[in-house]
């Protein structure tokens, strides 16, 4: 893995559980991390009830937009995490893939949307913790 680790979110519609774990990620590690999203069929713009959960904590992901899932994303990355949405990812020797599985945020109310944010909070905590010790 590279100095500065390079990491890929990856769901199917990159609106919702990819946007708030790189949201998460970027927050938490700061310049410490890549942070890349994508998704294998992108939507025209974020959820906003993702946006509205993602407010709640502090972190504004209004500005982001979903971008296509490439080859070269995931070459680029050290670590490539699916939102158990079973996209098919390129496999890369080397890479460090994992699969999440989380409920899709799509259509839910603001509730679930929050469980769904606290869910992904925690798991990206632990992934800062690996990904880059505390110094």
């Amino acid at each position: 893995m590279s100095e500065k680790p390079t990491v890929l979110f990856v769901c199917v519609h990159n609106a919702g559980r990819s946007q708030m774990a790189a949201g998460f990620l970027r927050e938490l590690a700061g310049e410490r991390v890549e942070v890349l999203s994508a998704g294998s069929e992108p939507k025209d713009r974020i959820n906003p009830v993702a946006i509205e959960a993602m407010a709640e904590e502090g972190i504004d992901i209004a500005g982001n937009t979903p971008k296509v899932l490439t080859v070269e994303a995931v070459r680029e990355s050290d670590v490539v995490i699916t939102m158990g949405c079973g996209d098919a990812c390129p496999i890369f020797p080397g890479k460090r893939y994992e699969d999440w599985e989380l409920e899709d945020p799509a259509g839910k109310d603001l509730e679930t949307v929050r469980r769904v944010r606290d869910d992904i909070r925690a798991r990206v905590e632990s992934l800062v913790a690996e990904l880059v010790p505390a110094a």
